[in-house]
């Protein structure tokens, strides 16, 4: 198997077109794309299904996303003619969670937060993973702080597999021209000041100039502003 050092050097200055086509060749049916629905993801989506109309995407439900990320979820299906698998929360846990600490609890601390997201995604991120030996995602550095430093391909110790990153140095620009050109669906509150769109009560519009991430768990410092899917 080809090693995150060797993928990083012989892929470097590759489209991502490219890079994905080899992975599909290499990975097979144990490769998937992780789709939040964002832009980056339905890029990647776009991209991937050019190569393979069977390729693996996946995304999670977390039970609170906006209504306009379940119409993007039906209209991306219809587009390209498709189902991406979806996957749920234990709803045992969520009612445990719900009648133990309240519905919005994420709000009173950072540690009831990550027990939220740790619930409505990580649990069924890892049912996911249960299945590949990669995963493909939509980062990029641009996005926040917390993703500066990462890597076209990552080993990630979470998931014990290799993280794949194929627009990691694309710019937003870049990516809504990708959009734009070959008329890719994307969630319509994207015109509404949401650059980045998760669950409906940790997500909100963002100012002219705020960074993308600004809009996510805005009540907690920068440096927190992840659910715990892409952490170093």
């Amino acid at each position: 198997m080809i090693t995150e050092k060797e993928l990083n050097q012989k892929f470097a200055a590759e489209t991502p077109e490219n890079f994905l086509r080899f992975l599909l060749h290499e990975f097979g049916n144990k490769i998937a794309l992780s789709s939040s629905l964002g832009p980056e993801d339905q890029v990647l989506t776009d991209m991937i299904l050019k190569i393979n109309k069977n390729a693996t995407i996946f995304t999670l439900d977390t039970g609170r996303l906006f209504p306009e990320t379940y119409s993007l979820l039906d209209k991306t299906n219809m587009h390209y003619g498709i189902n991406i698998r979806v996957y749920f929360p234990d709803f045992q846990k969520v009612e445990e969670m719900v009648s133990s600490k309240g519905i919005n609890l994420f709000y009173e601390s950072i540690e009831k937060r990550k027990l939220c997201c740790r619930i409505r995604k990580l649990d069924p991120l890892s049912r996911a993973f249960s299945e590949i030996d990669a995963w493909i995602c939509g980062l990029r550095k641009e996005q926040s702080i917390t993703r500066q430093d990462m890597k076209l391909v990552e080993w990630d110790q979470n998931s014990n597999m290799l993280k794949i990153n194929p627009l990691i140095n694309w710019t937003e620009k870049e990516v809504w021209n990708y959009i734009h050109k070959y008329q890719v669906p994307y969630n319509k509150l994207h015109n509404e000041g949401f650059p980045s769109i998760g669950c409906q009560p940790c997500t909100r519009a963002v100012k002219n100039g705020e960074d993308t991430r600004s809009g996510r768990w805005w009540w907690e410092n920068p440096e927190h502003r992840e659910c715990g899917l892409h952490r170093k």
